[in-house]
């Protein structure tokens, strides 16, 4: 019934308890999960979850964040998206969140190998022609511009895709939109301050949206501050069936349908 189209099951948070998790969600009727890989050096466990289980599917790129870690190059990402139930490229994108605390007082212009490493995705995915799983954070200007530059505002070179656990205004999901993108809400749509993204929900058409859980992080309410797993992605969709005035049941069925219809080869 419900889909979370984005966790880490494999981050040790998650995976100690793997057995349980996979109970939960049974129980609470999520019947799939997208598993999303951050760094080339963690695509073996990531893609293994997805071997191992037939409701599991994974993706390969290494987060924007990441630095001292392995640089991929457009062959490694081409090559691992091709293989057995690896379904996008991603997640990748671009991070400008707390630069002067996170990142040393670095400027925007420091970051652009950044930049770089979001084209070589984005060319991995046009290549490859899997979606690509865009995490962008006080970065959208550059963010949409990249994707245009590189040719995501053409259905004819695109590789689509979705922006991820989205936190942005609703001009940066119209854009998205206009693109051909997917918008996929996380749990931070439930928490009390966030009702721009409640907005946001009701905005986007509902053959758009994509509903996830980010886990280990950001639980949705009544579990925040928890730690986050897949079978709480049913209170991100009962948030936006309030806001949006249909039944959680619809909103399972259009965003596993979105699911399906994103990222291609999956099944029920």
């Amino acid at each position: 019934m419900f889909t979370d189209s984005h966790c880490h099951l494999n981050f040790p948070e998650l995976h100690g308890n793997l057995a349980q998790i996979r109970a939960a969600m049974e129980q609470a009727r999520v019947t799939r999960a997208l598993c999303i890989c951050t760094t080339m050096e963690e695509f073996g466990d990531v893609h293994q979850l997805a071997l191992d289980y037939d409701n599991f599917w994974a993706t390969v790129g290494v987060h924007p964040d990441t630095e001292d870690m392995t640089e991929p190059t457009l062959e490694d990402l081409v090559q691992r998206a091709a293989l057995p139930r690896v379904v996008a490229v991603g997640e990748t994108g671009l991070d400008y969140y707390g630069m002067e605390d996170r990142k040393g007082g670095r400027t925007i212009a420091d970051l652009e190998w950044q930049r770089q490493r979001f084209r070589t995705h984005i060319r991995a995915g046009q290549i490859a022609k899997k979606p690509l799983v865009i995490h962008t954070r006080s970065s959208s200007d550059d963010t949409l511009a990249i994707l245009r530059e590189c040719g995501e505002a053409d259905s004819a070179t695109q590789a689509g895709g979705v922006f991820h656990c989205f936190t942005e205004t609703a001009e940066v999901a119209r854009a998205g939109l206009d693109m051909g993108y997917y918008i996929s809400m996380s749990g931070i749509v439930t928490f009390k301050s966030a009702q721009h993204l409640r907005d946001v929900a009701a905005f986007v058409p509902l053959d758009r949206l994509l509903i996830e859980t980010d886990s280990p992080y950001l639980a949705p309410v009544p579990y925040r501050g928890k730690t986050n797993n897949p079978s709480y992605v049913p209170f991100v969709a009962k948030q936006i069936a309030e806001v949006r005035g249909i039944s959680v049941e619809e909103v399972a069925e259009a965003t596993s349908a979105n699911f399906d219809r994103l990222f291609k080869g999956v099944t029920q």
